[in-house]
């Protein structure tokens, strides 16, 4: 079996995917805010064997449940938040490979401003950054920045014209030998090697030139989170890493092997996309000790704060349904991956409001194991072959205790499978073996000799 890909999912928020447990006596819901926690943090996972930390991100208030935010912000549910760009420097500097994956928005952010803040975040972790690429979901971060939510499939035709934006910055516009430090010739950077972009397209007009020199990736490792079929077919032009949720292996094995069917019709190779999914990991000594700390979680779940995050990604005001209601596919401009994991990636289940409320409380959507050291990895193991996927982004129910079970009692058990792939150099070279995209992505094609 290939290695497996070990990412620790979290947002700095007081609470992530997992409703109420800021109560739990074990629980620090204020750590999300102090720099001295992340720091130890960002070294108990590289110890721990994990390649990257991926940081989840909004810019606004699950404001659907209700017709208002009241639940979410009581819940502190994904509320407030921090922005996560700004702590990779200080991580960067506490660690030697692990790697960074931070959430950006292309619906609101300028790709002009991103790719500068990327370029610098290249150089200043080594070449560990990675982008996760997200198209957006709330109407309430849109209506703070000026402007609507695109309906879904036109914000995937945007985000491919901001892509060729980024990559025109990154690989196009400043030359790998313009960078002289000549004193003899008064030539720091020559500037023949350095030139305007000149986009011009529906969406942006970017002259350039780029500001910032590209770093020891150019791009940034590239993670994409999507299932949708436009989500899938943007994630098989562009994403090295496309990041799935669903509950069991059999809803998300469809999807693999749709992204990874997809990858020809863009001429790339199948080992050009790696895949991960969501698992919240519950581990202890014992199964039984997992199992009492897992049920001492369960008492203090806020079943009405997990319908407000699903109705804050899906647009859906799950308020006016029964308990009894069962969940359908149906049209929505929100975050459709999130709807189907409970329709149409799991065909063969009715999912009620209720059992929605019970599953997504601890986690949300994606499953929870619980175990021993030896449990859990006999499930990530299965896990990786019926669903076809590369590894796992590792959620918790409460960051310290789960993270630090976690790489006390499941990585020495990876360890002694040799599942685990503990590299070193840039991200991407740990990852695929080369700190550059292949001449077979798209952003090559901006490429300067």
């Amino acid at each position: 079996m290939q290695g497996m890909i070990l990412s620790a999912l979290d947002m700095l928020v007081p609470t992530h995917q997992t409703s109420g447990l800021w109560r739990h006596p074990a629980a620090a819901p204020e750590q999300y805010r102090d720099l001295d926690f992340w720091v130890a943090h960002a070294k108990l996972l590289e110890e721990a064997g994990f390649d990257t930390v991926f940081f989840a991100d909004v810019a606004g208030v699950y404001d659907v449940y209700e017709g208002s935010g009241r639940t979410a912000i009581r819940a502190g549910m994904q509320y407030p938040l921090l922005d996560p760009l700004l702590l990779i420097s200080a991580l960067a500097r506490a660690t030697t490979r692990l790697g960074f994956g931070v959430t950006a928005n292309v619906s609101w952010e300028s790709p002009f401003l991103l790719a500068r803040k990327f370029a610098t975040l290249d150089h200043l972790t080594g070449g560990r950054i990675a982008w996760n690429i997200v198209t957006g979901y709330q109407e309430s971060a849109l209506r703070n920045i000026g402007g609507g939510l695109l309906p879904h499939d036109q914000r995937y035709d945007r985000a491919d014209e901001y892509m060729d934006v980024v990559y025109g910055l990154w690989e196009g516009s400043i030359a790998p030998d313009a960078l002289r430090i000549d004193a003899a010739t008064n030539t720091y950077l020559d500037p023949d090697r350095v030139r305007p972009i000149n986009h011009r397209g529906q969406w942006f007009d970017v002259p350039g030139p780029a500001v910032t020199l590209p770093g020891p990736q150019r791009v940034p490792f590239l993670f994409q989170a999507g299932s949708s079929p436009r989500g899938i077919a943007f994630a098989a032009k562009h994403a090295e890493a496309l990041f799935f949720a669903g509950t069991t292996p059999d809803n998300v094995r469809p999807l693999v092997d749709a992204a990874r069917g997809r990858l020809a019709e863009e001429d790339r190779a199948p080992s050009e996309m790696r895949t991960i999914t969501s698992v919240t990991v519950i581990a202890a000594e014992t199964d039984a000790a997992a199992r009492q700390r897992y049920e001492s979680y369960l008492r203090y779940v806020d079943e009405d704060a997990a319908l407000a995050l699903f109705a804050g990604w899906t647009g859906l005001d799950l308020s006016t349904y029964g308990p009894d209601d069962v969940l359908e596919e149906v049209h929505i401009e929100g975050n459709r991956s999130a709807l189907q994991s409970f329709t149409a990636m799991d065909p063969d289940r009715a999912w009620t409001i209720r059992d929605l409320a019970a599953h997504m409380t601890i986690g949300g959507r994606g499953p929870v194991v619980v175990g021993s050291g030896e449990t859990v990895a006999d499930e990530l193991e299965r896990w990786m072959m019926e669903s076809g996927v590369d590894g796992f982004n590792i959620d918790h129910a409460l960051r310290g205790p789960d993270l630090t079970a976690f790489a006390e009692h499941v990585t020495p058990v990876l360890r002694r499978r040799g599942l685990l792939q503990e590299g070193t150099g840039t991200l991407r070279s740990q990852l695929t073996g080369a700190d550059l995209l292949p001449d077979t992505h798209p952003a090559a094609s901006f490429r300067r000799g």
